[in-house]
């Protein structure tokens, strides 16, 4: 999707930036939710975690008390048990093993 400001040169209020492309390996659920969510505002992947992490950095909350209900929602569809206690809990297992 190409935001409209993106065919802009110069925008009032806007930044100009450089992105770069990257690989980044995601939990399977858990991406499948963030690409939910990205879909729900009708933004790219790149745009979410871009916006989740810059809220993040200033010690803000990314999504609203709306938005917080649709992701729980989301959590239920696509089976995603994790939380923020989890983070750095996390072990890989071996490719082709199921749970």
């Amino acid at each position: 999707m190409v935001h409209m400001y993106q065919n802009k040169k110069s925008v009032e209020g806007l930044k100009t930036i450089e992105r770069v492309q990257t690989g980044v390996r995601v939990e399977k659920h858990l991406l499948k939710v963030m690409k939910a969510v990205s879909e729900y505002h009708d933004m790219s992947l790149g745009d979410l975690i871009e916006g989740i992490v810059l809220h993040a950095f200033e010690g803000k909350c990314a999504f609203g008390a709306e938005s917080m209900k649709r992701i729980a929602e989301f959590k239920k569809i696509y089976g995603l048990e994790l939380d923020a206690g989890d983070s750095h809990k996390m072990v890989e297992r071996p490719p082709g093993r199921k749970r």
